[in-house]
């Protein structure tokens, strides 16, 4: 899948005002959109590490379900998008087959939240990135990449994924820059309830965006 915008400036700068980096993971299950994500939403050119499948995967790589898939991430995506002069927020994109997980707890260090993104023709792909999040105690919402029309309704996909009801689900498609960016700002929302919530710490998300960095059109 590629993205369909070409609407972001090339050779975008940082800013020399911004001094806050936000770090946020998407995960999810091999050939799910992950890497398309962050290429449709990227304000510069993605930091990409894919690479051409071939014979030696296999066997190892199950690409029954995604057999128009000729490359892979080896390592993960990197994209930016600056909420305000001052905040930008870094993206990951994480590698999705099973050989390279090990990748995924570095990744999550010093991240702040989480997209799981999902597949429902495979539901089962997104049950390890959301095992992972728990154990790290890492705050996520659930993003179904809608590749068509949905056979399941959210709810059903909550239910099939076991999610209790204060994680969001949202509809997407990760081709669309302003829809990644709904994902996106779905989950700064999650985090600043959950940072504003009488029964959190106000610590653990002392770096949440502001409610006006929610809404920047990025």
């Amino acid at each position: 899948m590629h993205s369909r915008t070409s609407d972001r400036p090339e050779g975008a700068q940082l800013s020399e005002s911004a001094r806050d980096g936000l770090k946020i993971v998407i995960v999810g299950g091999f050939g799910v959109g992950k890497t398309t994500m962050v290429r449709s939403v990227s304000e510069i050119r993605p930091l990409s590490t894919e690479e051409t499948m071939t014979q030696a995967g296999v066997g190892i790589d199950d690409a029954s379900q995604v057999q128009d898939k000729t490359t892979t991430t080896v390592a993960f995506d990197f994209g930016r998008i600056s909420l305000d002069e001052q905040m930008v927020l870094y993206l990951f994109g994480a590698p999705g087959q099973e050989r390279f997980w090990f990748l995924w707890d570095r990744l999550f260090m010093g991240t702040l939240g989480a997209v799981v993104l999902v597949d429902t023709n495979r539901l089962s792909d997104s049950w390890y990135a959301i095992d992972r999040l728990e154990h790290h105690g890492t705050p996520f919402i659930v993003a179904r990449n809608n590749f068509g029309e949905p056979k399941h309704t959210l709810e059903e996909v909550r239910a099939a994924l076991d999610l209790p009801a204060d994680i969001p689900i949202v509809d997407c498609d990760a081709r669309e820059r302003d829809s990644s960016k709904a994902v996106l700002v779905a989950l700064a929302r999650h985090l600043y309830s959950l940072s504003t919530s009488p029964s959190t710490s106000s610590s653990t998300f002392s770096s949440a965006p502001s409610s006006a960095a929610q809404e920047s059109t990025a």
